[in-house]
């Protein structure tokens, strides 16, 4: 295994990883600062809420552009400009006078660092041996707890002594990592080979011809469900942790980031199981299945401190940990020309667009119905959903280069 991945392989992966960790470390940010936002601004729950959502539907319009242009430009390239524009921007929501302001310097930042998701994914399809791409892909994935866990410990500390304001200064530390991604990625041979195809004239229309079209709404529909369910349990839970629970920000941070230390071993269980033992697709089913049924474990029983973290640990790993499989399924199922354009529509636009829906209403639930019936209800039937969608997709073996994945597909 390791003679295959010495090397380029496994150095372009540990490259991708930490990039994408601190591109969640930016949403986990602004999930701790919920709740000192609003009370900094008077906003009710599902005011905060629209600004999270409004942010998403412009940082997912944004990003499906910027997707193509990948396709376009190249991945090295679009790469280095996601991590300069991303620091930056977040960096600047230190010094937001309002909450419009807030909104659209959230929606370009998720823009711009979301390219993360196809920009790795794609680097890592295209560059990965074919028996250990999908496991690799997989446990890029780990970069979502990993990302919560090092805001955690940035929040615990920072939002207790200088506030929220001072938080989002963290966003710079990954402004010098572009000098990192300059010096190691680069443009994948066939990347580079695809383009003489008409890559380098990609268009998210592309997505809906004959052979293309069933598997680009059924991932959509999936990936929308799935994040509707995870933005709205994730951004709402020190909510949910601070006034269902009594818990003070030092505790709800402390939980948040263990638990998901813990989720990591689900990333990989969920990687290693759907690339070794069973097909992508029905680990997909089987982990988002698992994870919704912890999930209202949580809500209704967990009550002291001790409770909650093991219920939200084995709930990271199955919940959460899902994506794992999620993330390497949608890299591999698309051509090569158009990986980035399908990544970013299929599974960017996708996200923002649940990551817009779901904590709003959700956060509307809650207001109407109180924590526990919104909580549980309106995020667990989409999370069902996402899982049960899958059934209707193509089982991939494992272990095909991604010229065959196409074949495959195309029939």
């Amino acid at each position: 295994m390791w003679a295959e991945l010495r090397g380029y392989p496994i150095k372009a992966f540990a490259v991708c990883l930490f990039a994408y960790a601190t591109a969640q470390m930016d949403l986990a940010l602004f999930g701790y600062a919920i709740p000192s936002i609003r009370k900094e601004f008077g906003l009710s729950l599902s005011g905060v809420m629209s600004i999270v959502s409004s942010a998403f539907v412009i940082g997912g319009i944004l990003l499906v552009w910027l997707g193509v242009w990948t396709d376009r430009i190249g991945r090295r390239s679009m790469f280095q400009f996601s991590l300069i524009g991303s620091s930056i921007l977040i960096a600047l929501h230190s010094i937001v006078p309002n909450p419009a302001t807030l909104a659209l310097l959230r929606g370009s930042s998720i823009a711009i660092g979301g390219l993360s998701y196809p920009v790795t994914g794609a680097v890592i399809a295209e560059e990965f041996p074919a028996r250990y791409r999908g496991l690799f892909l997989g446990l890029l994935q780990i970069g979502y707890p990993l990302g919560w866990a090092l805001a955690s410990l940035w929040a615990a500390w920072l939002l207790s002594s200088h506030g929220w304001r001072m938080l989002f200064l963290v966003g710079l530390v990954s402004l010098p990592y572009v000098w990192v991604v300059r010096r190691t990625i680069r443009e994948p041979e066939r990347f580079t080979r695809a383009r003489h195809t008409g890559a380098d004239r990609a268009r998210v229309s592309e997505l809906l011809a004959p052979g293309i079209r069933r598997r680009a709404l059924l991932l959509f529909g999936a990936q929308f469900m799935f994040v509707w369910a995870y933005a709205a349990s994730i951004f709402l839970f020190p909510s949910f942790l601070r006034e269902a629970r009594g818990l003070e920000v030092f505790d709800f941070s402390l939980l948040i980031g263990a638990g998901n230390a813990i989720g990591v071993l689900g990333y990989i269980l969920a990687a290693f199981t759907g690339e070794f033992l069973i097909t992508r697709r029905n680990t997909v089913i089987i982990w988002t299945l698992l994870g919704a049924v912890i999930f209202q474990v949580l809500v209704w029983w967990a009550r002291d401190f001790r409770e909650m973290l093991m219920v939200y640990g084995l709930m990271s790993m199955f919940f959460y940990g899902s994506a794992a499989v999620k993330f390497a399924y949608l890299a591999e199922v698309f051509p090569t020309r158009l990986r980035a354009t399908a990544m970013a529509t299929c599974g960017s636009l996708a996200v923002t667009l649940g990551s817009a829906a779901g904590p709003l209403m959700v956060s509307l639930a809650v207001e109407r119905w109180g924590w526990n019936i919104g909580y549980s209800v309106i995020t667990g039937a989409p999370l069902v959903l996402a899982g049960l969608l899958y059934i209707f997709l193509k089982p991939i073996p494992s272990g095909l280069e991604v010229e065959e994945v196409e074949a495959l597909m195309a029939k």
